[in-house]
């Protein structure tokens, strides 16, 4: 029998495993690890037997005790829904203006709202409702359509230009590069900037007054402060759509570009639509 090797400097027995020199050593683990060890290959092969846990071809072994994480989840959704039914009744029923005058059924409507806020319409206005190029921000009070609950139903329900919706709302402003001189397009912008900044031409925005009068004040009024009932913009205002320079406002009048909003009523019924209106009407630009 051949002599165990010590290492000389720790001290320890090696394995006897030696490779370009170098010797292992024998340091078996701890009992007590082993035996942990032991324990959770047990634990495991009676948590398959009691748990579900196999892989089938179109299902998985049920486990002995019949437990399903999706049927737990379903029961706990049905006491949810129970529990809220009747918050539900009541928005159904209600009219818009009559949940904002309940107290206890705004804050629910408006926090349904919210939740269907971020899986339908996030997408466009921004996580936080903040709009971006052509999708209005929603925090303003700043409105196209009028910003009462009422109109805000109204447009939620049945949308923007959406053709799917008799009921939608409809604006839509002519393409001024037919109908307008592209001399008379530039005026009519540089006037339409100095309602809010100092033009590039003074004597261009004077000259551009006339012709915004003739042929713009009709629907977004004399001052440019817009019309709710045509979906005309403000321009007399910092904020716009589709840029505030005066080439990014004659590029719009030459030749406008025209979103569209799908009408939701149609897809997620009146109850959410009434939770939308409530929850966008909550975030400070509501009148």
């Amino acid at each position: 029998m051949s002599e165990k090797h010590i290492d000389d400097i720790t001290g320890v027995e090696t394995t006897g495993h030696v490779w370009d020199g170098i010797r292992e050593l024998n340091n078996p683990l701890p009992r007590w690890w082993l035996w942990t060890f032991y324990l959770t290959v047990i634990w495991s092969i009676g948590y398959t037997i009691a748990y579900p846990a196999w892989p089938l071809i179109s299902s998985a072994t049920t486990g002995v005790l019949g437990y399903s994480s999706r049927a737990e989840l379903s029961k706990e959704l049905s006491a949810v829904e129970a529990g809220r039914a009747d918050m539900v009744a009541a928005v159904a029923e209600m009219s818009p203006a009559e949940i904002l005058a309940d107290e206890e059924l705004r804050r629910f409507a408006a926090a349904a709202g919210e939740a269907a806020y971020k899986v339908n319409c996030s997408q466009c206005h921004g996580s936080g409702a903040q709009g971006a190029a052509g999708y209005p921000n929603l925090n303003d009070d700043d409105w196209l359509w009028g910003g009462d609950i009422d109109a805000i139903y109204q447009t939620i329900a049945h949308g923007v230009r959406f053709d799917g919706d008799d009921d939608t709302r409809f604006s839509e402003m002519p393409a001024f590069g037919d109908i307008l001189s592209g001399e008379d397009v530039n005026r009519v912008a540089a006037y339409v900037y100095s309602l809010t900044g100092d033009p590039s031409d003074a004597a261009e925005a004077e000259a551009g007054s006339a012709i915004y009068a003739d042929n713009c004040a009709a629907c977004h009024g004399d001052g440019g402060e817009g019309m709710t009932e045509f979906g005309a913009p403000n321009l007399a205002d910092a904020i716009w759509f589709y840029g505030s320079d005066e080439k990014a406002i004659a590029a719009q009048i030459k030749n406008p570009a025209h979103g569209v909003m799908p009408a939701w009523q149609g897809r997620l019924g009146d109850v959410t639509v009434k939770q939308l209106a409530v929850y966008v009407h909550s975030l400070g630009g509501g009148e």
